[in-house]
C-alpha cells in the first residue's frame, strides 16, 4: 500500500485501497505528500451500499440481467456445513449454497 501511495503522481495522485490488509499493519505515509495533493481512499465491497444497491441487484438477478449462478461451485445440506467451510479454506469453493431442510 505504501508503494502504491509513493508511486502516485505528485500534486494530484490518488491511491485507492481495496479491502483489508491481512496483518492489520498501519499505513505509514509521509504527511508532506498529503499536503502536496496526493490522496488515499479505501472501500469495502467495491463501494456497495447495501440498503440501496442489494434490492437493485436482486431485481437484476430475477430478471436475468446478471448471472450469479456461475459463481456457485458447491451445494451442501445444513448437516454438512463443516464440509462447506473445509472447501472454502482449501480454496476449492468460490460460493457454496447451504440448504436448510
Amino acid at each position: 500500500m505504501e508503494e502504491a501511495f509513493n508511486s502516485s503522481r505528485v500534486n494530484w495522485g490518488k491511491t485507492v485501497i481495496l479491502g483489508v490488509e491481512m496483518h492489520h499493519t498501519p499505513l505509514a505515509i509521509n504527511t508532506y505528500f498529503l499536503l502536496r495533493g496526493r490522496t488515499v481512499t479505501g472501500c469495502f465491497f467495491g463501494g456497495l451500499k447495501a440498503k440501496s444497491d442489494i434490492p437493485i441487484l436482486a431485481q437484476k438477478y430475477l430478471h436475468k440481467e446478471i448471472n450469479l449462478d456461475g459463481f456457485i461451485t458447491h451445494e451442501v445440506n445444513f448437516q454438512d456445513i463443516n464440509k462447506a467451510f473445509d472447501l472454502l479454506l482449501e480454496g476449492k469453493s468460490l460460493r457454496c449454497i447451504i440448504w436448510m431442510d
